[in-house]
This record gives C-alpha cells, sequence and structure tokens, in this order.
C-alpha cells in the first residue's frame, strides 16, 4: 500500500496590520524560491510588508525543522498566499462636530515550505523490509515468511 507522507510545514499570521495588496506585491516575489534565497531577498527589499513575511518564513521554517527533521538547506517555499482580513474601523473627529470614518485593513498570510529531500509517497512493504533487515532478531521479515525459527 502507497501512502502519501507529510513534506509540508506552514506559518499562519492573521490579523497583520498592512493592505493585502501591499503584501502580496512581497509574497510574489518569493514564491517558489529557496529558504536561503527567500531571506536574502526579504532583507534587502524596502518595503514594511517584508518584515512580517520575513518571520513567518522563519517561523515556517522552524516549523519544517522539528516536524519534518529537515535542514533549511533542502526547504523551499511551496505556498504563500494573502487573504484579506477584517478592517478595523475608526472615527475621526472634523470640524462642526462630524466625524469621518477611517478603515485600517488587516491581512491574513500563509507560507507553507516543502522539503524536497523527502519523498512524498511511502510504499509500506518496502518500509516492512527495510525495518525487518535491520532488525537484529533472529526472525526478521523473511523469517516469518518462510517459517524458518
Amino acid at each position: 500500500m502507497i501512502t502519501k507522507k507529510k513534506t509540508e510545514a506552514y506559518a499562519l499570521g492573521q490579523h497583520i496590520s498592512m493592505s493585502a495588496h501591499k503584501a502580496r506585491r512581497v509574497i510574489d516575489q518569493i514564491r517558489g524560491r529557496s529558504y536561503e534565497e527567500t531571506l536574502m531577498i526579504l532583507e534587502l527589499m524596502p518595503y514594511r510588508a517584508c518584515y512580517s513575511i520575513f518571520k513567518l518564513v522563519y517561523s515556517a521554517a522552524a516549523n519544517a525543522s522539528y516536524t519534518l527533521d529537515s535542514d533549511e538547506t533542502n526547504l523551499i517555499i511551496s505556498k504563500a498566499e494573502v487573504n484579506e482580513g477584517t478592517a478595523v474601523k475608526k472615527l475621526k473627529p472634523r470640524a462642526r462636530g462630524r466625524s469621518f470614518p477611517i478603515k485600517r485593513p488587516t491581512c491574513h498570510i500563509t507560507i507553507a515550505v516543502k522539503d524536497i529531500s523527502l519523498d512524498e509517497y511511502e510504499d509500506e512493504f518496502m518500509t516492512r523490509i527495510n525495518a525487518s533487515v535491520y532488525n537484529k532478531s533472529r526472525e526478521g521479515f523473511w523469517g516469518r515468511i518462510w517459517g524458518k525459527k
């Protein structure tokens, strides 16, 4: 039986105080690049969105090294998306007792990193054989098949 292994880790930033349009301008530059190249790009870009995205990329890589036991040199940015969040609504006092509404946009950013050194699919039969070959007991996998003891 062939099973699908987990090869991605992600980080999610919600209610980040900037417009989704400005964050997408930076996200489009890093999608599909390697982890190390992405960090260099984000450090040198002059936009305010870079700091929030830098923290999310760093967090996604830390999640990948913890959950997948992967090295940072094998990571690529597989998915990077920006969605609009809720708008924080305020009222600004104006002349003659009036007020004007102010909408402060927020966005949700999702960064997923993928380890390119891991196989995406795993064959269960081959996993059993490999586990039994490295098993130091005399029975092992082949002993169970042919009935040797």
